[in-house]
């Protein structure tokens, strides 16, 4: 039981020591770092100095000048490399037919959009109405600054 709980804690420690990092995209378009990313010596734990290291070695691989800081430049094509991976690995998994195009059939389907709709649907009319919708947006809203004032409180 204690590991069902402290592997999870490791991820979002090491999420959270990479998102510091000025190549941070947020936690939305951010690839999730893997537990074996991070235990880098593969002996089960993970260190502060492999979150570290995970951390530092990001910032290498961007510093495409070596010159021990980021442009404009290296940050934005670090970030383009990122969803250039992302969208080769997205049609790597879905072009069921190897055709190079996704078709609708093709596309991953949309795990959360049901239970969100439901989550909005607050009198399960099977519609979300006007009130319904400013209400969820509100909410949505506030989580956002919640987590926002977190982030810089971490800083």
């Amino acid at each position: 039981m204690k590991n069902a709980k402290f592997i999870p804690a490791i991820v979002l420690s090491a999420v959270a020591i990479t998102g510091t990092s000025v190549l941070a995209a947020g936690p939305k378009d951010r690839e999730p770092v893997s537990f074996e990313e991070l235990d880098a010596n593969g002996d089960g734990q993970v260190t502060q100095e492999e979150m570290q290291a995970q951390r530092s070695q990001r910032f290498t691989n961007a510093d495409t000048d070596g010159d021990g800081q980021l442009s404009v430049e290296e940050v934005q094509a670090a970030r383009q490399q990122r969803t250039n991976d992302r969208v080769a690995k997205m049609f790597e998994k879905h072009d069921a037919n190897n055709d190079g195009y996704l078709s609708e059939d093709e596309l991953p389907k949309q795990r959360r959009a049901d239970k969100m709709f439901d989550r909005i649907d607050a009198d399960n009319s099977g519609g979300i109405s006007e009130q319904e919708f400013a209400d969820a947006k509100d909410k949505m809203g506030r989580h956002k600054k919640k987590r926002d004032a977190a982030d810089s409180d971490n800083n």
